[in-house]
């Protein structure tokens, strides 16, 4: 499973692919497509674009919460969050060779997560962050090394988990010494694509 995850970012069907196509130019492997509160045809025909484009570019592709849309498309998979449709649901309509992933924000989240089963945990936010309504409590570098620590004291293998939440560059290195899998990055990627380069580098990618 790649290690680097580029959270696609507008406010328009054409910011949107703009970055996308950024992102895959300048190395991105793994996209998951995330428009909050976009026009549902609009939506679809972004997510068809984007399926189209990571084909081209031999990279992933999953939707963020959408899981018909992502079932009718045949996408790579999807990334839930805690209100939305249920893992099991969602292994139940897409099957066991689509990814998966559930979002976290807790101890009692990641526990949850690992149960249901899910392939990747993204757990935040490391900080605050723009991009997303509702941010859930921040976590820091503290709250991964204590969820970490917890699901060793409990002699739990530690899943894949992505670092998500205004993530950047400079963060890579304490993440991956606290035992985090990998990033989900949107607004440095967004800013800078060409820093792709960087943190694949750092990830050892």
């Amino acid at each position: 499973m790649e290690k680097l995850q580029y959270i696609s970012q507008g406010f328009t069907i054409e910011d949107q692919e703009l970055n996308i196509r950024k992102a895959l130019d300048n190395g991105t492997q793994w996209i998951q497509v995330r428009w909050k509160n976009a026009p549902e045809q609009e939506f679809i025909r972004l997510c068809e674009i984007s399926k189209k484009l990571c084909s081209d570019y031999h990279s992933v592709c999953i939707i963020n919460d959408h899981v018909q849309i992502a079932k009718d498309l045949d996408a790579d998979g999807v990334h839930l969050g805690l209100k939305d449709t249920s893992i099991e649901t969602a292994r139940h309509m897409l099957g066991n060779h689509k990814t998966i992933g559930g979002t976290a924000n807790t101890i009692s989240d990641v526990l949850q997560r690992m149960n249901e089963p899910c392939d990747y945990i993204g757990l935040g936010p490391l900080r605050f962050t723009s991009t997303k309504e509702q941010l859930s409590p921040i976590l820091g570098f503290e709250g991964y090394q204590k969820i970490i620590e917890n699901l060793k004291e409990r002699s739990l293998e530690i899943p894949k988990i992505f670092a998500i939440g205004g993530v950047v560059l400079n963060d890579i290195e304490l993440l991956q010494q606290i035992g985090i899998y990998g990033v989900a990055v949107s607004g440095q990627i967004t800013n800078q694509p060409s820093v792709i380069s960087e943190f694949k580098t750092v990830l050892q990618l």
